[in-house]
């Protein structure tokens, strides 16, 4: 019998936690109509000050705001801005994108990191030539089809690009929601937060709000403790410095020079460690960043 009560009580303990994050989430999901306004209104009088001037945000097309979405993607937004301008200078619409060779393509965003989000934009382009005319579906549930495109960023290119009233989750707006609703909680899943998202939304002008919004985060991040450590999906960016992260874009800056290499030369030109890079190299091989013919690796 003794055993029997020790066995029951993570069940009954599990139900009790799991009916009080029920009772939770109800009440943070519900917002009065006052509670609405004054919320807008807070986020609007801060952007309608000290909102940030983008250049993303200045003539909006479609081809401009997937670029920066892809771009913002865990790079700094001053960095992204540097790029943006030569980047569009060099690749002003889709077509161009699309035919794009891959050295001028990775020299131009050297630099930026994840030189994986430079292949899927030009994946991108050739996608969207192919097969939809050249032009950017406006569905969330469509651009989450297309290469480079995940839930977040279809949901953010959508809001952005087509001014449409959708529902979407990221590190800026996950901050907002938790520094403005749940000032006491702890381990807090977005669940929790999108029906208030969802709530507050301003649906005649969601690209004006959207932008409120990041910018509002922004500030959050800069001036206190990051409320997003109170978030149940919230990761520490591992360092740069020594990483392979770091050893990838040594490779690929070396490469876009131009000549084809040795590994020996390579690892000599970027100074890393020589296992590591030639472990590296055979990876962005089978990535296809890079060609091996022969002894010598290239760009093409």
């Amino acid at each position: 019998m003794k055993a029997k009560k020790n066995n029951a009580m993570p069940s009954r303990t599990l139900s009790k936690k799991s009916l009080m994050r029920s009772r939770s989430k109800a009440r943070t999901s519900s917002l009065s109509p006052s509670q609405i306004r004054a919320f807008q209104k807070k986020i609007y009088n801060y952007y309608d000050i000290q909102g940030r001037e983008l250049p993303w945000r200045k003539r909006v097309t479609p081809y401009r705001v997937v670029v920066s979405e892809i771009m913002l993607q865990q790079t700094q937004v001053d960095r992204v801005i540097e790029k943006y301008k030569e980047f569009l200078t060099a690749f002003p619409d889709f077509k161009t994108l699309a035919k794009a060779p891959l050295p001028k393509l990775l020299k131009i965003w050297s630099g930026m990191g994840y030189n994986r989000r430079a292949l899927s934009l030009k994946k991108l382009a050739k996608a969207l030539v192919s097969e939809h005319k050249g032009k950017l579906p406006s569905d969330p549930e469509v651009l989450v089809t297309l290469p480079g495109i995940g839930k977040y960023t279809a949901g953010a290119v959508s809001a952005f690009a087509f001014n449409k009233p959708v529902v979407f989750m990221d590190t800026n707006i996950r901050r907002v929601y938790i520094h403005e609703f749940l000032h006491d909680r702890r381990n807090i899943h977005d669940d929790e937060l999108i029906p208030l998202v969802q709530q507050t939304l301003d649906t005649k002008n969601p690209r004006k709000w959207y932008n409120a919004l990041m910018d509002y985060g922004s500030m959050l991040k800069k001036e206190q403790v990051n409320p997003n450590q109170r978030s149940a999906h919230y990761t520490r960016q591992s360092p740069f410095e020594n990483s392979n992260r770091q050893v990838r874009g040594r490779i690929v800056k070396v490469l876009v020079k131009g000549s084809p290499l040795t590994a020996a030369r390579i690892v000599k030109e970027t100074g890393m460690d020589a296992e590591r890079v030639r472990r590296n190299l055979e990876q962005l091989a089978q990535e296809g960043f890079i060609v091996k013919k022969q002894d010598r690796y290239l760009i093409e």
